[in-house]
């Protein structure tokens, strides 16, 4: 069954007219989907063949999305033995936070001295997505809509270096924050208190930045991402 809004067969065939460019990326655009949402497994080997069976498509654009998704780090490639899923390690994952503060952090601190009205604007929209979605229990799509929050947190910095970076850190943290999302982890809150507290800290985001305080904002950054981290490595530790 795929996932919802991801790309079917017929979706990626559709596409065709827009050449092979599109097919490549509504390829990576769905695999990336099913990687993030755990339906393909750590550790798992992805057989070209069956992509190409599952796709609807040619080798040569599944072969584009996966060569993506190596650079993403989300898949690893091996002579002889093809792709497979990044596995999901304590290690992988506190360097992923590692690199997630400082760049955030950078970014707070371009943020408050440009003109950021326009993704404030966004970050709020993406937030009453964000609440929606966690309304609704549509992990995935929360998932998505707090990785559009945050994109557009980095757009703030109007530094197309950080935001680069932070996308390339986001596909793995996007793959974390659906495990934080999805389960009860901490005994002391609950998952709703959890979604709750994350609502509000985006907003605090969004204030910090309009009202131009660094040091508030690197607060909250900063307690944001703290407990996003201590949640996934309790989530690991007790796997």
């Amino acid at each position: 069954m795929p996932l919802p809004g991801s790309y079917t067969s017929t979706n990626l065939k559709k596409s065709a007219g827009s050449g092979r460019q599109s097919l490549a990326a509504n390829a990576y655009q769905t695999l990336y989907r099913h990687i993030i949402s755990l339906a393909y497994e750590p550790g798992q080997r992805l057989e070209e063949n069956q992509l190409v069976e599952q796709l609807g498509i040619g080798r040569t654009p599944v072969r584009e999305a996966l060569l993506r998704l190596a650079a993403d780090l989300l898949v690893e490639s091996s002579p002889g033995k093809g792709y497979t899923v990044r596995p999901i390690t304590i290690q992988n994952t506190k360097a992923a936070f590692d690199a997630l503060l400082i760049m955030e952090l950078g970014v707070a601190h371009l943020a408050v001295r440009q003109d950021t009205a326009r993704f404030l604007t966004m970050m709020e929209a993406a937030n009453d997505d964000v609440a929606g979605a966690m309304k609704n229990m549509d992990i995935l799509e929360l998932v998505e809509a707090n990785g559009v929050f945050h994109s557009h947190y980095a757009a703030c910095s109007r530094n197309l270096y950080l935001m680069q970076a932070l996308q390339k850190v986001r596909c793995e943290t996007n793959r974390l924050a659906y495990l934080s999302y999805g389960n009860e982890i901490e005994l002391q809150r609950s998952l709703k208190e959890h979604y709750t507290s994350v609502v509000e800290q985006h907003q605090q985001i969004i204030e910090l930045i309009r009202d131009r305080d660094e040091s508030g904002l690197k607060a909250v950054i900063q307690a944001h991402i703290r407990i996003f981290k201590n949640r996934m490595i309790q989530y690991l530790i007790d796997s």
